[in-house]
């Protein structure tokens, strides 16, 4: 048997033309942003990808099918939905099987476009190892993904809630490639700068594309993750959100929040703590990554020609 896909009917037409496709996750829609700001923003993330001359494909299971690329209607509908599923490489089977509606993660998303033949795909940021990991052994499945599924990610760091030191170990330890676009430290999602050292560092898509081929060529499994520091006017500095993060994780702690209802439940309580800022740089992080995954997709299709 082989996978039933859904392509859209613009996604479908790059495929036709072996044009540059860039992969978007649906999780932002259905656990990020509130409607009709959701559907909103991934419109806007959509048409950075259009306007920088790539086709975008978000990705969804809607009622046991999985589609690559959703059409207006349809990402109005999933903006609207209620219950729907956070898929990650654990229950995304799970889904298809029972005829389920669920949003893509992280590493649902690289399943899929690789699936469906797409090589880039441009988020937000990577979940990794949680804080307290060593006691709670939570740790996303977005870093094995990473490191067994040959799609470029393109984020603004690890989410800047999480233990961003061992989160970068971890991914030495897999040997996954952390490059990071133009500059020499690994940003922290709404920061520019973590203050860590990047493994790596590239100053064009082209560099980046080539990369990703070589490890092709070398055998190599996995892809590579991509750290795209958000835009200077957007970002949040550290010195603020250190005492944010911290008040949003001893709330998590004394409520008993766990597992997969972490990250919504700090990503919200950090919304609220900074006034709606945290929302504002995240929208303006994804754009910016849109647009470099968009870049780097277009040099893959053009050295694969």
């Amino acid at each position: 048997m082989s996978l039933k896909m859904q392509f859209s009917p613009e996604v479908a037409k790059a495929r036709s033309d072996g044009s540059a496709i860039v992969a978007l996750e649906s999780t932002i829609i259905t656990h990020g942003m509130p409607y009709p700001q959701n559907v909103e923003t991934a419109r806007h993330v959509e048409d950075v990808v259009r306007k920088g001359g790539a086709t975008p494909a978000t990705i969804a299971v809607l009622k046991g099918q999985l589609h690559i690329g959703l059409t207006d209607q349809q990402l109005e509908q999933l903006g609207q939905a209620k219950d729907v599923a956070k898929l990650s490489r654990a229950d995304f089977a799970a889904c298809l099987a029972t005829g389920g509606t669920g949003a893509t993660t992280v590493a649902a998303t690289m399943i899929a476009a690789h699936q469906a033949g797409i090589s880039v795909f441009a988020t937000g940021g990577i979940g990794g190892v949680h804080r307290g990991a060593e006691l709670t052994f939570d740790i996303s499945a977005d870093l094995h993904e990473l490191a067994q599924t040959p799609v470029t990610v393109v984020a603004a760091g690890p989410k800047a809630i999480l233990d961003v030191p061992k989160t970068l170990e971890v991914l030495e330890t897999l040997g996954v490639p952390v490059i990071t676009f133009k500059q020499n430290d690994i940003p922290a999602f709404w920061s520019r700068s973590s203050g860590l050292p990047s493994p790596l560092r590239m100053d064009n898509a082209a560099d980046i594309a080539r990369a990703q081929i070589m490890r092709t060529q070398l055998g190599l499994p996995g892809g590579q993750l991509v750290a795209n520091p958000i835009p200077l006017a957007d970002e949040i500095p550290q010195a603020e959100l250190v005492p944010v993060i911290k008040q949003a994780l001893q709330e998590a702690n004394a409520q008993g929040i766990s597992a997969k209802n972490v990250t919504p439940f700090l990503l919200q309580r950090i919304f609220e703590l900074t006034d709606g800022k945290s929302l504002t740089a995240n929208i303006a992080l994804v754009m910016n990554n849109a647009r470099l995954a968009t870049e780097i997709a277009k040099e893959m299709t053009a050295l694969a020609i």
